[in-house]
């Protein structure tokens, strides 16, 4: 399939009740068998329809399943799905590709419970780091959404071939156990469910695979960017070279926040995990063989063939830890790490923690130079107690260019649990002074941790910065990880070098004396807004 076909895989899913027009609850869904309409999206907005309130305590456990007697006897679906005039026809008119919206009544088969997702999620998402996620919190008390209830999806079908894919074979999807980080992905959508159709449904965002974790990769996490409404909908791997792509995953929450931190990232549950619930839930014998998988498919036969990542070409981040606060460097060489002032906090060693072939190697290193905090510039050098060969040291970049695309790679969001993360996007601006830049911004979105992370050229691996702060609200106490500020490699890339020949630390203390030009580029650093 390709990607001009994506936003014909999805639709929009409207619960409610036939005694009570009011009542009612909306998300996105995946079309995963167009010939019966059968469908997969989240199992959210089922929840206020359950004829017997109290199975919502039972959700912590490992329920499996829900059958459709679990809900009201009077719950109504309906489906809508985005189809376009002349949609294979390049030659068509701009007129005759505007979205038609056709509906169907659906009804409830299944409501199933992903352990493998939810067992990796409680791992991850724990309450010491006060993570919510859209739809936590809310004023219809209604509308459960809780954490437990994220696991949940739900399995629909129309009885009629999908109007949207009428003629076609299906979704080929893609195993996530073979998914790497840095995947190109699309994810599609429709912004606010069933408000304004016409206008939003099947809304496409590009990204890549962020971070990965579980069993076969059950939670997937993307910057690809999403807004309410869009939970249910698809998530799939995009080959650049020929625009093919393969479904991999639904949209569990378009929005989380660690604390009162905006992380920016895309929650996802994998495909595969809840085909594999479904078949276990039913104890092999599967009625639904015939409805949601391929002719000729046998159990769970998807592509394993992994999209490749362009992460190996980066260079080597590690998780930097002082005891009190911890942050991300990147090795210039097999023994020296470049990170931020403020990560170091003022301690004299610290802890390194390389993730490397699924193993975590820790190393004692000593902060050999950390500039004063008058300084715009927040930096710290530390040199490892032992090498780590493994490293791969930067090319450093020598030309800044506006708009070229960029990847920060750092210990923010899951960096902890599950190795660093890694978000796309554009270099937005280079500030220059005296023809020498000193503050680079992009769009990644960075969280608190990938301070000292690496902002690298997407193509090339080119170490461009080292990612310093971000953007933060004062007034509103809120953070935009999708603006954050950098220092420039041209910065320290010279004293690294007379640093390695000499051995003199004392060639930084440049840093410590900038113009008061470049302080006033920085200015927003005294201003709290680091990460």
């Amino acid at each position: 399939m390709e990607l001009k076909e994506v936003e014909r895989c999805c639709c929009v899913v409207k619960v409610s009740e036939a005694v009570s027009a009011k009542k009612s609850a909306s998300c996105s869904g995946v079309v995963v068998h167009p010939q019966t309409g059968t469908i997969i999206c989240t199992g959210l907005p089922f929840s206020r329809f359950l004829a017997d309130k109290g199975l919502l305590s039972s959700f912590s456990d490992d329920r499996f399943f829900l059958p459709p007697r679990s809900f009201t006897d009077n719950l109504q679906i309906r489906v809508n799905f985005a189809a376009r005039r002349g949609l294979d026809s390049d030659q068509s008119p701009p007129r005759s590709r505007t979205p038609l919206l056709q509906g169907a009544a659906a009804e409830l088969l299944m409501l199933v419970n992903c352990v493998d997702f939810k067992r990796a999620f409680q791992t991850l998402f724990q309450g010491v780091d006060q993570w919510r996620f859209h739809g936590d919190e809310t004023e219809d008390e209604e509308l459960i959404r809780d954490a437990q209830l994220l696991s949940w999806f739900a399995v629909l079908r129309t009885g009629v071939e999908a109007p949207s894919l009428q003629g076609s074979e299906g979704i080929p999807r893609q195993s996530s156990s073979a998914l790497q980080k840095g995947c190109p992905v699309v994810a599609c959508g429709s912004p606010f469910g069933s408000v304004c159709l016409d206008l939003f449904i099947s809304t496409l965002s590009r990204g890549i695979v962020s971070n990965l974790a579980g069993e076969d990769n059950a939670v997937i996490l993307t910057d690809a960017r999403c807004l309410p409404g869009t939970e249910g909908g698809g998530l799939f791997a995009v080959d650049d070279a020929s625009e093919r792509v393969r479904l991999i995953g639904i949209i569990v929450s378009p929005f989380g926040w660690k604390a009162s931190e905006w992380i920016g990232l895309t929650l996802v549950c994998s495909v595969q995990a809840i085909f594999k619930t479904v078949i276990n839930c039913l104890s092999g014998e599967d009625p639904l063989r015939d409805t949601w998988q391929h002719p000729g498919e046998a159990n769970l036969c998807m592509s394993t063939a992994a999209h490749g990542s362009e992460a190996y070409r980066y260079p080597t981040v590690c998780f930097v830890d002082s005891g009190q606060f911890w942050g991300s460097g990147v090795a210039v060489t097999s023994r020296l790490v470049v990170t931020c002032r403020h990560v170091a906090n003022g301690k004299s060693t610290l802890t390194l923690k390389f993730h490397h072939k699924d193993r975590v190697r820790h190393i004692v290193g000593d902060v050999v130079f950390s500039t004063k905090a008058s300084s715009p510039y927040d930096l710290a050098l530390v040199e490892m107690r032992v090498p780590f060969p493994e490293a791969v040291a930067p090319r450093m970049a020598k030309s800044f260019t506006p708009g070229q695309p960029v990847v920060v790679v750092g210990y923010g969001g899951l960096g902890r649990r599950c190795g660093p993360s890694l978000t796309s996007g554009v270099l937005s601006k280079a500030i220059i002074l005296d023809s020498q830049p000193v503050m680079l911004q992009t769009t990644c979105a960075v969280q608190a941790g990938a301070s000292g992370g690496a902002v690298v050229e997407k193509h090339s691996g080119e170490l461009l910065g080292i990612v310093s702060s971000n953007a933060r609200d004062l007034a509103t106490e809120v953070t935009y990880p999708h603006l954050n500020f950098c220092i420039p490699v041209t910065v320290f890339q010279n004293l690294l070098q007379d640093f390695r020949q000499t051995g003199d630390v004392s060639v930084f203390g440049v840093l410590d004396s900038a113009e008061n030009q470049v302080r006033s580029v920085w200015r927003l650093q005294g201003a709290q807004s680091k990460l």
